[in-house]
């Protein structure tokens, strides 16, 4: 290929390698965009020219580098069938962990998911958001780090960067890994929280068109999904209509790692407008401990109080800690 090669030329060539080429920029300090699978080709890149943009997650190339790079695309072209790699990223044709990907989901499928261990099951998992990087270290940091698989879904995603590699000391911004990896832990963002919510949604499904006060242990599984992890105290009401059938579930607050304020006045507000009548307190503990404090004990009589003088029930206050539950009716607390 001739440097005079027109620019659609070039692009349809870079277009084969998996590249999206736009320009001639005007604007910019080089005139041609290069994107898309760049990685494996930075070296080529490089000497023909570009300068890797981070901030646009793209290289710029000059216009002779732009045929440069097409060129040397061209030479190597007729050689891929036969070459394991190109020469300009000589490196083993497969990373370590591909074989491991493919023996993880043989055991996963065909032995049992059982089988796997906790930090297993969440690598699986990442296998669909991280690419072209070994995910056992950053499952097995995110277990260790917030104390289970349980924690890993309740945590704060922003949370998740710790486990990434993302700090700029490590990783300064201009390198071209850092896109990569940013887009991998958002990736893992929207399917852990996804997942998150799923569950949610699949234990809260027996609780629905049946008496709540009937499927106790129903509503406790549920409860422990949806508050044992949360990092701070959050202060929920389930709602019943007169057959105990759940209304609406609510977050009425969000407090801090020892407290959550709920006001007696709110509730019996948001009761009224629901109709309801009869309420379960819920709140958790993060400390993993659900002893009620005496804090707890006087502000549910508060409620109860208020609640009783416009006809509606409390028929408990659950209390969730990191591994078990602690009912106010069954301490004799209400």
């Amino acid at each position: 290929m001739q440097d005079g090669t027109a620019p659609d030329q070039a692009a349809d060539l870079l277009a084969r390698f998996g590249l999206e080429c736009t320009g001639p920029r005007q604007d910019a300090q080089d005139g041609f965009v290069v994107r898309g699978r760049t990685w494996p080709l930075r070296e080529l890149l490089r000497r023909c020219g570009g300068r890797w943009r981070p901030e646009a997650r793209a290289w710029e190339l000059p216009a002779p580098g732009l045929a440069a790079l097409a060129q040397e695309l061209e030479r190597l072209r007729p050689g891929l069938a036969e070459a394991p790699a190109p020469s300009f990223d000589r490196a083993p044709a497969r990373p370590h962990y591909h074989g491991h990907r493919e023996r993880l989901r043989t055991r996963f499928l065909e032995v049992s998911p059982a089988a796997l261990a906790d930090y297993e099951l969440l690598e699986l998992l990442l296998f669909f958001s991280v690419h072209r990087r070994d995910t056992k270290p950053i499952a097995k940091d995110m277990i260790e780090r917030f104390g289970g698989l349980g924690g890993v879904l309740a945590a704060d995603p922003e949370r998740y960067r710790e486990c990434f590699g993302l700090d700029p000391d490590r990783l300064p911004p201009e390198d071209e890994r850092r896109a990569v990896r940013e887009d991998d832990l958002r990736f893992t963002r929207v399917l852990l929280k996804a997942i998150y919510e799923l569950l949610q949604r699949v234990l809260r499904e027996q609780l629905r068109e049946r008496p709540v006060i009937g499927s106790w242990t129903a509503l406790l599984d549920y409860l422990e999904v949806a508050m044992a992890y949360e990092p701070t105290e959050h202060f929920r009401i389930l709602f019943l209509d007169r057959k105990n059938v759940l209304i609406k579930d609510e977050v009425q607050s969000r407090g801090t790692v020892d407290h959550t304020p709920l006001y007696p006045r709110e509730v019996v507000k948001r009761a009224l407008e629901l109709g309801a009548s009869a309420i379960i307190m819920v709140h958790n503990h993060p400390s993993g401990d659900p002893t009620p404090s005496r804090a707890d004990i006087e502000m549910t009589r508060q409620v109860v109080e208020a609640l009783a003088a416009v006809g509606i029930t409390v028929h408990d206050h659950v209390v969730v800690g990191r591994k078990r539950q602690a009912s106010f009716r069954s301490l004799g607390l209400l």
